[in-house]
């Protein structure tokens, strides 16, 4: 199945509001998003079905290995890309704006480049 910008973004805030806390739910995800309740659940369910996350007995929403790896991916390039704008005088807003919406879209192949070329200079 395909991830699209959407489920990217869920796992993305479940992945940054449980370094946070080890209990996330799913009106957590709905504040920090500025998303409702029905549309929470309902990407937390889409993300469920496809084995992103799971739910527990209390309602909180953990990530599986799968959902994790994908959140960790999407967070690496959200930092990155954010350092990245902010070092070429990006003010942080919208450097981190555009770094989610870049997040989504950028191949691994130039993501990776990007990453080796930070590498090459900060080593």
């Amino acid at each position: 199945m395909a991830m699209f910008e959407s489920g990217e973004m869920y796992l993305e805030t479940i992945y940054i509001l449980s370094k946070k806390s080890s209990a996330v739910r799913g009106i957590d995800v709905g504040e920090y998003m500025g998303f409702s309740k029905p549309s929470v659940s309902r990407g937390i369910g889409l993300l469920k079905k496809d084995g992103f996350v799971e739910t527990d007995e209390s309602g909180y929403i953990k990530l599986t290995a799968k959902g994790r790896e994908l959140a960790e991916k999407i967070y690496e390039r959200h930092t990155i890309l954010t350092s990245i704008l902010i070092s070429l005088g990006v003010d942080e807003k919208t450097a981190a704006e555009d770094a989610c919406r870049i997040e989504h879209y950028i191949s691994d192949t130039a993501f990776n480049a990007i990453k080796d070329h930070i590498k090459k200079y900060n080593d």
